[in-house]
């Protein structure tokens, strides 16, 4: 099983699974991931998502050498490929965790960036190497980096192919925190119970106006902003949360 795919309550957990090959993505766990991406998306009652990686040296160490990146001389194999996937052509508006468990090289570094909280172990780093064997990253390094952390540091990463532990990422706030390895997971569902005790569809419309802001310009962002605010107004869950404000109470949420 080259990739887990667990759900408990309102969260999912997805776990690369080759450990043996540092958690390297082939043609399969990429459909795998697809699949349990939508999965996660259509799924009402899972609020949340963690991705990791298995065992303790690594989130991923990008794409299978061997199997995988032969095939992205293909244009057409690449796309197919990322399309399914948050990093590129599938949209989801519930929050995604990476709990980075270990390196987060090439394609690996770019799932992560694609998440929104990102929790690393002490032994974590990451890099977008792809530079150094005459290519580039392609699956959103160029376009995340730079809007996520200083542009002069995205461009250490990406056109020096220089890697960054996780007290540098967390310096540069490319991480929301750095824990013991032994205490991620408990770190990373620590950030998902929080997530999942606010209003889900005031979360999604606030993921959807953040992600939607690199596209727009100000004036714009901000008219779906306020669109998008209106529209929960009328919303059960908005109602919920000024009556149990009044009453002093915590909120019970029904996504509707």
């Amino acid at each position: 099983m080259v990739l887990k795919y667990e759900k408990k309550g309102y969260l999912a957990i997805i776990t690369l699974n080759r450990p043996e090959a540092l958690n390297a993505l082939n043609s399969e766990m990429f459909l795998k991931m697809h699949d349990a991406l939508v999965d996660f998306r259509d799924d009402p009652a899972v609020l949340v998502a963690i991705i990791t990686g298995s065992g303790n040296r690594a989130f991923s160490a990008g794409v299978d050498i061997k199997e995988t990146l032969p095939s992205f001389s293909d244009p057409d194999n690449m796309h197919n490929l990322l399309a399914g996937t948050i990093m590129r052509g599938l949209e989801i508006w519930k929050p995604v965790i990476a709990a980075i468990n270990g390196i987060a090289y090439g394609i690996g570094c770019e799932l992560a960036l694609a998440c929104d909280l990102l929790i690393a172990s002490e032994n974590a780093s990451f890099a977008q190497p792809e530079i150094k064997v005459g290519a580039m990253a392609g699956a959103g390094g160029t376009q995340r980096l730079t809007r996520f952390i200083p542009r002069c540091k995205a461009a250490e990463m990406l056109l020096m192919g220089r890697s960054i532990d996780a007290s540098e990422a967390w310096r540069i706030g490319l991480v929301n925190e750095v824990v013991p390895l032994d205490k991620l997971m408990l770190k990373a569902l620590e950030y998902a119970d929080i997530i999942s005790r606010m209003a889900p569809l005031a979360v999604m419309a606030t993921k959807e106006a953040m992600v939607r802001s690199f596209d727009l310009y100000l004036i714009d962002g901000l008219e779906f902003e306020k669109a998008s605010f209106n529209r929960l107004t009328f919303t059960e869950d908005y109602a919920e949360g000024i009556r149990s404000f009044k009453e002093k109470r915590e909120p019970h949420f029904k996504g509707k």
